[in-house]
């Protein structure tokens, strides 16, 4: 008799969920599943409804696609459970409430943006349920998520980052005149953005004082807290970083960069909607000095968050060197999105890059 068939790793991939990134995930996993080796693990796709409910969700990759569309996940009456006593089994619920053993995951891939999947919220969720997960862990998800709290913490390890100040819902009700006062101090143009989103929603850039309360009330549509961040003259450069296995340090991938035509800031509509909006550039154009200082910054961001599997870095490249924007903690897996160019550009095919995260998870 031959050698049996080495079992199968079973990787749950989720995607969609509550966030106003839905759409967003849904193509993201496309990418995830389509790159994913078969040989090596057996997918169980898991859509999140804009409700949040868990479903079955049989996936064409190439039907996922941001050329095909922004899809929505939707409930058919089925449901997936997932088991918070250990065991890692999972079940399909039926209409009339039966369950069926779907067997044990050995891990998830949470392919989820913005509130609720990229927060901290499934994280904790998965921690309870004993299940091994790709990427960040609750408290370098929740702090990334929130642009007061991870700005703060940059400074704190002294890594250069734009002025910004914070108004609170809170705050515009109880005395909105005091709370638009205390942004009289910041330089003009500002961005105003929700404190804990992503995708660039509800993001506006304000070039005189009486714009600001609209800028505002505009983000407090989709956060409670709003952070108004000084505008920054600079290149916008891009990179992936990537956990090291064991005691191996982090890799950093080349840089890429953001070119905005036509438009104020790169935003939803020119990360998503209108591809001839931006121009996205890898490996970008800049010095070996200056892509040397790149990396040792994103892997700086990465440890004072405390960041675990994976990261997009975000900086502005400027004529004093670079200011780091921002820490995406489950970056996007589009045909688009940098993170998986980035490390194309670096000798890292995505079915290899999949495989790695998925291989860390266990590990860790």
């Amino acid at each position: 008799m031959g050698a049996a068939m080495p079992k199968k790793i079973r990787v749950a991939v989720l995607f969609g969920g509550k966030s106003n990134e839905h759409s967003i995930s849904v193509a993201s996993a496309g990418g995830v599943i389509g790159a994913i080796d078969t040989a090596k693990y057996e997918v169980v796709p898991v859509g999140i409804t804009k409700t949040g409910e868990f479903v079955p969700y049989e996936v064409d990759p190439k039907k996922l696609a941001l050329s095909e569309g922004l899809k929505t996940v939707a409930s058919k009456g089925e449901t997936i459970r997932f088991t918070l006593d250990g065991s890692r089994e999972i079940f399909e619920v039926d209409k009339a409430g039966k369950q069926s053993s779907l067997g044990v995951i050995d891990v998830v891939f949470p392919v989820l943006h913005g509130k609720f999947g990229e927060d901290g919220t499934i994280q904790g969720y998965l921690e309870l349920a004993g299940i091994p997960y790709v990427g960040n862990g609750v408290l370098a998800s929740s702090v990334a998520m929130d642009k007061e709290f991870s700005k703060t913490l940059f400074k704190a390890a002294g890594i250069p980052t734009p002025d910004f100040k914070v108004v609170t819902a809170k705050q515009m009700v109880n005395d909105p005149e005091s709370a638009l006062e205390k942004l009289s101090g910041l330089k003009l143009p500002v961005f105003v953005k929700p404190a804990r989103a992503g995708s660039s929603v509800g993001i506006t850039k304000v070039k005189s004082a009486d714009k600001l309360a609209d800028a505002v009330a505009e983000a407090l549509t989709h956060d409670d807290k709003v952070i108004v961040e000084v505008g920054v003259v600079g290149r916008e450069i891009e990179c992936a970083v990537l956990e090291g296995k064991g005691d191996e340090p982090e890799r950093v991938s080349v840089a890429g960069e953001i070119v905005v035509t036509g438009r104020e800031f790169y935003d939803f509509e020119a990360k998503y909607v209108d591809s001839d909006a931006a121009k996205l550039t890898c490996p970008a154009e800049i010095s070996d000095s200056d892509l040397k200082q790149m990396q040792q910054l994103a892997k700086k961001a990465f440890r004072a968050l405390g960041c675990e599997g994976l990261a997009r870095v975000d900086f502005f490249l400027t004529k004093d060197g670079f200011m780091l924007n921002e820490i995406n903690t489950m970056p996007g897996f589009t045909s688009i999105s940098m993170f998986p160019r980035c490390f194309g550009e670096s000798g890292l095919s995505l079915t290899d890059l999949v495989s790695e995260l998925i291989e860390l998870a266990l590990e860790n």
